[in-house]
This record gives structure tokens, sequence and C-alpha cells, in this order.
């Protein structure tokens, strides 16, 4: 039987004068330190690794983002600001250890933190990839002492990229489709009886390159509507401006990006192989998904899509930010995972910067949830690595 436990609410000021929620859990009321786990737009309070963490005898914070639910504005040079923001209470609370706990894309937030950490004031990034002023240099940035990736996928812009579907012709028309691109057409390899699909090497290469192709034609357009309400607002400064300007300057363009869940990967399963079903996080059948309404970046601001979505623009993944993280880490593998495989948990192990870093495989799907149902959760299992890995490093209170 579990220890009984206290949740304490706390409203927190960030930086930039906006509100972040976080929950404190605590058993003893004791306990040296302190698990993290914050999502950039999700507030998991019920998050199924708070028992774990507690098991371990220290305490927990759940954190959630300023936009609860809501990526459309979400850039994540700001989204530090959140963070810094909850790893402040936790110091100031008297935490001796902070640990922070990356769960699927809390793995790239933290590690952009963590980065920005690393530096001197005035080496961090000034400005988000639209332009917008971050404030990170005026900002405490306190660090942490170790972290837990829990299904960690290379950051929100690189999953993105590898599911744009490529053979969208016109960004303005969600019907459009070159048939050389198409990843559904069964003259390509694909299925459509079975949902799965063999791809031949020359066409994996071409789409690659097609979907690189793609996101940097969203890049122009989020970067040219972001300099067509500059324009506007220098010319507000002038002698005479219009009130055409003044709408241009004032307006905050919203756009939509059509069929976004087409990586290959998730109905050919010989690419890159592990235990995972064929199906991608958003069902089984991705010929669905990607041509509905629900999936990754589908509507977003032109600042959220070059901070967070653009694989060619967001600061924020592991390619980018993993060195930085030196101090221990435990990277907890799900070999289920239909939204990071393999060659990323591999690529972002290798990455990291600690000398004391452990990789652990548990069966289990992106969520932790069993594989077949006479088999134990991974949940349950990562759970147990968990309370082992905390006990072994942080455990003398």
């Amino acid at each position: 039987m579990r220890r009984p436990y206290k949740v304490v609410p706390y409203a927190l000021q960030t930086a930039d004068g906006q509100k972040t929620l976080g929950f404190l859990f605590t058993a003893t009321g004791n306990e040296k330190t302190v698990v993290s786990i914050m999502h950039p737009r999700e507030m998991s309070v019920t998050h199924y690794l708070v028992p774990a963490v507690l098991d371990a005898g220290c305490a927990c914070w759940v954190q959630g983002p300023r936009s609860i639910g809501n990526d459309l504005r979400l850039e994540h040079e700001i989204a530090l600001l959140d963070v810094a923001a909850g790893m402040q209470h936790l110091r100031a609370l008297g935490y001796r250890d902070v640990v922070l706990l990356g769960n699927s894309g809390g793995g790239a937030l933290y590690a952009f933190y963590n980065q920005q950490s690393h530096l001197l004031s005035a080496e961090r990034l000034v400005r988000t990839p639209a332009g917008r002023p971050t404030g990170l240099a005026d900002v405490e940035l306190p660090r942490a002492d170790g972290f837990i990736l829990v299904s960690p996928h290379p950051g929100q812009g690189a999953i993105l990229l590898n599911s744009l579907d490529p053979s969208v012709v016109d960004e303005s028309d969600p019907m459009s489709v070159d048939p050389a691109l198409d990843p559904f057409s069964p003259d390509n390899g694909y299925d459509p009886v079975t949902r799965t699909a063999h791809y031949a090497t020359a066409f994996i290469e071409r789409y690659r390159a097609a979907q690189s192709q793609r996101a940097q034609r969203l890049d122009e357009k989020a970067r040219g509507l972001i300099e067509r309400k500059l324009d506007a607002r220098r010319r507000l400064k002038g002698e005479a401006p219009s009130f055409a300007d003044r709408r241009v300057a004032a307006h905050a363009p919203i756009f939509q990006v059509w069929r976004t869940d087409a990586d290959l990967r998730a109905w050919d399963t010989s690419l890159d192989p592990s235990d995972r079903k064929p199906g991608s996080l958003w069902g089984n059948d991705p010929f669905t998904s990607n041509w509905g309404s629900v999936a990754f970046g589908r509507v977003v601001t032109p600042e959220s899509w070059l901070s967070t979505w653009s694989g060619l623009s967001s600061q924020a993944s592991f390619e980018k930010c993993a060195g930085s993280i030196v101090a221990p880490t435990l990277l907890l593998e799900y070999t289920g995972d239909q939204c990071a495989f393999p060659r990323d948990f591999e690529a972002i192990f290798n990455g990291l910067g600690a000398a004391d870093k452990t990789r652990i495989r548990v069966r289990g799907n992106h969520h932790g949830m069993a594989m077949q149902r006479d088999e134990p959760s991974g949940r349950e299992i990562a759970g147990r690595h968990i309370v082992e890995w905390l006990n072994a490093r942080f455990g003398a209170d």
C-alpha cells in the first residue's frame, strides 16, 4: 500500500507577467529531492509516474504551461519562462536536488531549458525564430541536478518534419496531391487492405527530400506573414498611416497545415523496426488521421510554426540541445512507441553530454500501455526503474 500524500497547488507568475500553475506532491514533507514533470502544452496533474516518484522518497512537482491544451501560439523560447518560474519556486522551497522528468514533448522542452540555463546571460537566445524578444538574458534559470527522459521524441519540429505529407501540392488546397509522392498510393508501396506498406528505397529518399522542401515552403510562408505585419507597423510610424496598415499591423495571422500524420515508419514497420504495431500516435489508420482534423501542428500562427513545429527553424530539439545535458540522466525507451523510434532514441542517448547516463528499454506503447493484454503495463515497469535510479543517485536524505 502506498503512503498517503499531500498535494498543494501554486499559482506562479513568470518573468513576463504571465501565470503558470503547478502542484506539489509530498508524502512526508521532508523530501530533499523533487522531480519536476512538465509538458509544453499539457497539464498532467494525474501523470502516471507521480506515484513512482513518491515511492522513491522524492517530492513531485507537476506544472502546466501558460496555455494548457492550446499550442496555437506556443513559442518554445517563451515557454522557457514558464519552466524558469517553476524552477525558481522549487529552489525557493529549499529542495537540495531538482530532477527534470521529460515525458514525450516534455523531454525536448527540458533539454532546451537546460541548454539555455548553462549559457551566460549574454549568450542566451535574444529572439525567437519569428523575431520576438525572449527576455532570457534577464531571467534566472536555475540548473537541474538530474534528468529522467521517458519516451522522449526528438522535438516537436523534428517529429512533424518526419510526419509532413509531402504530396501536398498547394497549401491552400487540402485535396491537392502529387501522385508520385502519395504515401497512400498502391503504386508507391501502400496496401489499403492491410493498412500497411513496404516502400522502395528510392521512394523513401524522394519522400524525405520533399518533406524538407515542404517545411521550407511553410517557413517561407510564416516569415512572409510576419514581414507583412512588420512592414505595416513601420509604415504606421510615417506621417500619414493608412487604416489598411493599421488593420494589417494589428492582425494576428493563423493558418492551417494540412496532412501532418504521414511518417512512413507508421505503417511500414520494416523501417527502423521495433515492437510497435502499424499505425500512428493518432490511430490505427494513418490515412484517416492524415486527412482528418486531429494531428500535430494543424492550426498555427507564424510564430508558433517557426518556434515549435518547423523542423528547420525550431531550436527545441535534442539534436541541438542534448549535448548540454551533463547531469546524471536516465532514458526510458518504450519499445512499441509509435511517436519516437529506435534510431531516435539512439541519437538522443548518444547525444547526451552526461558521463552518467543509462538507457533502459521497456515494452509498451508511447504512453506506456501494455502491448498485449496478458503482459504487465510498461508504466509499472518504468516506474520501478525510476524508483531504483532515483534511490541510487538522490536517495541519501
